[in-house]
């Protein structure tokens, strides 16, 4: 059974039960790929989750297409969820290809990481957006506690950065939302730059153009208040240790 760690216990039973799914469609007649990532993030002995491997493998298949993500995960592996990230940052840059990820239920912990490489990021009906503090386990002396902590402040600064490229909010407030563990509803993530549109009961059979057209319009208002609360700071580089996690 997997291990969750969340301040919040009222959805972790719930989380657990995601079944680990990993499909890639390719249409190259449409120019689209079609990946579906459920379940935890990170590597596995037993094939129960999805890899940064996983989405390379899929991405080099996928050639030049347009990538449409459905996402519905507790998290897992911090240094997955953010090399997933990095990936999909480059298919773009490399491709020019846009990237769609649809929230179909959670995008939680890692998977909210993931979640900010999309162009265009569609809350499903009742979705939620998770973000909260790194959390390792260390067996050791207390200057291996010590070290290691260092490393998880390191790590959530990275994170802290990739939220940044998104949220229409200054550093200081999204760096307390982690440390205090925040839900985002779809309304709510859309409000802070997260998400660019929600799937709602009212508007489900709306005409696709007339929907893409509403995200992309939502899109260029958080572009545009994301260049108002830039900040000169480069990224602070995240150092690569395979213990710590975001659960």
């Amino acid at each position: 059974m997997k291990f969750l760690k969340f301040k919040n216990e009222k959805y972790v039973e719930q989380l657990k039960s995601i079944p680990h799914n990993f499909v890639v469609a390719h249409n190259n007649e449409k120019k689209e790929s079609t990946l579906t990532i459920y379940g935890f993030i990170g590597d596995s002995w037993w094939d129960d989750s999805t890899s940064a491997a996983d989405v390379d493998i899929a991405l080099k298949e996928s050639g030049s297409n347009d990538l449409i993500i459905h996402l519905n995960s507790p998290g897992g592996d911090a240094f997955d969820g953010i090399a997933i990230y990095n990936r999909l940052m480059n298919y773009k840059k490399t491709t020019g290809a846009k990237i769609t990820i649809h929230v179909d239920g959670w995008a939680c912990s890692a998977a909210s990481v993931i979640a900010m490489a999309a162009d265009l990021l569609i809350m499903g009906v009742g979705a939620m957006i998770m973000i909260h503090e790194a959390s390792t386990i260390v067996w050791g002396t207390k200057k291996d506690f010590r070290k290691e902590a260092d490393v998880l402040e390191k790590l959530e600064d990275g994170i802290i950065d990739i939220y940044m490229t998104k949220a229409n909010v200054e550093r200081d407030e999204i760096k307390t939302m982690v440390e205090n563990e925040t839900w985002f509803s779809a309304s709510e993530a859309i409000g802070i730059g997260f998400a660019t549109s929600a799937t709602t009961p009212s508007n489900v059979d709306d005409n696709e153009e007339v929907t893409q057209l509403k995200a992309q319009m939502q899109s260029m208002q958080n572009e545009i208040q994301q260049l108002k609360n830039a900040e000169p700071e480069k990224p602070t580089p995240v150092k690569q240790n395979r213990a710590a996690r975001l659960f």
